[in-house]
């Protein structure tokens, strides 16, 4: 399932169904025209939108959602400007500081975004204050204009994080939509504490989840020991399931999956279609608005 996003996407084994949508991709560059945060997390590769508009064509995606890639710091005109494009067919995941007022919030709702996200994640850059990063304290100040506008907050954060903040995150009043699977220790199994702390946030419906499994494998690029813990979110509640390609990949060196083989791998860990309709189809057709 490797390959290099410059090269032409290969499609996947099975035709998705009309109005699937991939609910986490982001865009960077042109580099002369949205420069990079000076300085920054990471320095990605230019993946700009033609790139992931043919991703998007290959794959037999209707939608997408975009989210704000923290390279691009407090600057978030790539990912609006790829959303100018075609209105219709994307929205977008963005980042505010805490201060941010409503008038802002509204300026971005008008531009297609639909929500905003805050890190959490523990990591070699945790401790650093770059442009662009916020967590969950400011999703507290920020929650009553989200609330207003209709919102939801994409966390991306450790297993353990939603242990620990469960009941505040319940009591937010907003729709929770949690990165990547939860991003749990695969070592641990799914009894672990922090893993079922996800799941009963997605099994009672207090939150949405992404069925992105490659950052948490050990097992690349086979994936398998990701395989049950993708399982106990299907059986607990198909109705909060998402499902995001995460291209272009940012920080996957030694080994990178291509969008059509983590396509047939959804295929064939989750063998009913009405369950793969929901989660590509009905699932971000409502919690993004798309028709």
């Amino acid at each position: 399932m490797s390959q290099d996003s410059t090269q032409q996407f290969a499609p996947p084994a099975t035709r998705l169904p009309r109005g699937s949508c991939d609910t986490h991709a982001h865009v960077f560059g042109p580099y002369d025209q949205f420069p990079l945060a000076d300085p920054r997390p990471y320095t990605p590769a230019p993946a700009p939108k033609e790139q992931y508009f043919a991703m998007l064509d290959a794959m037999g995606f209707d939608h997408g959602v975009l989210v704000h890639g923290g390279a691009h710091g407090w600057d978030q005109r790539a990912m609006l400007d790829a959303i100018a494009s075609a209105p219709d067919r994307l929205k977008g995941v963005g980042v505010l500081s805490a201060d941010a007022d409503v008038t802002e919030l509204k300026r971005l709702d008008k531009a297609g975004v639909r929500g905003l996200r805050f890190t959490e994640v523990a990591g070699p850059n945790a401790a650093q204050d770059f442009a662009g990063r916020v967590g969950l304290k400011a999703l507290h100040r920020l929650a009553p204009g989200m609330r207003q506008l209709g919102w939801h907050a994409v966390i991306w954060a450790n297993a353990s994080v939603f242990e620990s903040e469960t009941d505040t995150l319940r009591q937010l009043g907003l729709p929770i939509v949690i990165d990547h699977l939860g991003y749990f220790d695969v070592s641990k199994g799914v009894d672990d504490a922090a893993f079922q702390a996800v799941l009963a946030l997605v099994a009672d419906g207090a939150a949405w989840i992404k069925l992105t499994a490659f950052r948490n494998s050990k097992r690349q690029p086979e994936l398998d020991d990701v395989r049950p813990f993708h399982q106990a979110l299907v059986s607990a509640n198909p109705e909060r399931l998402l499902w995001g390609s995460d291209w272009p990949f940012l920080g996957m060196n030694t080994w990178r999956p291509d969008p059509a083989g983590l396509l047939n791998l959804l295929n064939q860990w989750v063998d009913d279609d009405a369950v793969r309709q929901r989660v590509l189809v009905t699932n971000p057709a409502a919690l993004y608005g798309f028709e």
